[in-house]
C-alpha cells in the first residue's frame, strides 16, 4: 500500500543574510510516496543541494513546512529523526581503517546502546542490507581498498541498514563510468520495489533518470514541478531545463541531443 512519508506544504527555499533574504523557490508542494524512486534535476546552480537540505531539517525553510510521517520536520529530535530519514551524501569519508560490515554497521547507531554494541538484529539488519546490495563479499576489505562504484553502495548499504522509511542521496552517480551508474540506478529502482522505501536523489544524468525513475523532481528558475517521466515529456517540462538552443529535448526519444 503506498503512503506519503514526506510532504511539504507551501515550502519556500532560500537564505538569509546581513544582504537580505535570497530565494531560490517559492509554494512547493511536493509529495514523496513509499517504494518509488523519485530524481531531481536541474542546470548547476540552481539549488537542488538547497533543496534536499531543507526537506531533510539541516537548513530551516524561508517559509512553509516539511512533514515526516505527518509530523513537522523540526520538531523531531536528533535520535528520533536517524530513525526516519537516512541521508547520503558525496563528501569523502574520514581517513579511518573501517572495514566494510563496520561502515554498514554505522548505520545501526540511532539504535545501538551507550556502549555501541550491535545487538542481534542490529547484525541481522546489517546482513540484510549488505545481501541487498550484494556486497558481503566485501565485508572484510577496507573501506579505501573497494573501487568509487562499490564504495557508494557500501554506503547505500549503510543507510539501508539505518532501516527508514526515506533514503536521501546528494549525487550518487558522479565520478561513476556509465556501466556503474546504471548498475546503481538499477539497485535503488529494485531496492525501492524490494523494500517499499521511498528514495530521492539528485543526479545529472538525466536520460537515465527518465528511464529509471518513477517519479522525477524537475528545477528551473521558473518553477519545480514533480511527475511520471512520461507525463513531464508529454507536457514540455524538459523543454526549459536548459537555456541553451544548441541543446534541445526530443520528446519522441525521450532524451536530449545537442543541435
Amino acid at each position: 500500500m503506498i503512503r506519503s512519508i514526506l510532504n511539504t506544504s507551501n515550502l519556500n527555499i532560500g537564505y538569509k543574510s546581513k544582504k537580505g533574504v535570497t530565494t531560490i523557490a517559492k509554494d512547493l508542494n511536493l509529495n514523496l510516496d513509499s517504494g518509488k524512486l523519485i530524481t531531481l534535476i536541474g542546470a548547476n546552480g540552481i539549488g537542488k543541494s538547497t533543496l534536499l537540505r531543507t526537506i531533510t531539517g539541516i537548513q530551516k525553510p524561508l517559509s512553509g513546512n516539511v512533514y515526516l510521517n505527518e509530523k513537522e520536520i523540526s520538531h523531531y529530535k536528533p535520535l528520533e529523526l536517524a530513525q526516519n530519514l537516512s541521508l547520503v551524501l558525496t563528501e569523502k569519508l574520514p581517513p579511518s581503517s573501517l572495514s566494510v560490515f563496520e561502515l554498514v554497521a554505522l548505520g545501526r547507531q540511532p539504535y545501538t546502546n551507550w556502549v555501541d554494541k550491535l545487538s542481534n538484529e542490529d547484525v541481522v539488519k546489517v546482513q540484510e542490507a549488505m545481501q541487498l546490495t550484494q556486497i558481503e563479499h566485501l565485508a572484510s576489505k577496507k573501506h579505501f581498498q573497494i573501487s568509487d562504484g562499490q564504495l557508494q553502495k557500501v554506503l547505500i548499504a549503510r543507510a539501508l541498514a539505518q532501516d527508514t522509511p526515506l533514503i536521501i542521496l546528494d549525487e550518487p552517480t558522479t565520478h561513476l563510468d556509465l556501466l556503474h551508474k546504471v548498475s546503481l540506478f538499477k539497485l535503488l529502482k529494485k531496492l525501492t520495489h524490494e523494500t517499499q522505501k521511498c528514495i530521492l536523489f539528485s543526479t545529472h544524468d538525466i536520460d537515465l533518470a527518465i528511464q529509471l525513475s518513477d517519479e522525477m523532481i524537475i528545477m528551473t528558475p521558473e518553477s519545480i514541478v514533480q511527475d511520471q517521466p512520461c507525463n513531464l515529456i508529454s507536457n514540455g517540462s524538459f523543454n526549459n531545463l536548459f537555456k541553451d538552443e544548441h541543446i534541445i529535448f526530443d520528446a519522441e526519444k525521450g532524451k536530449f541531443i545537442v543541435n
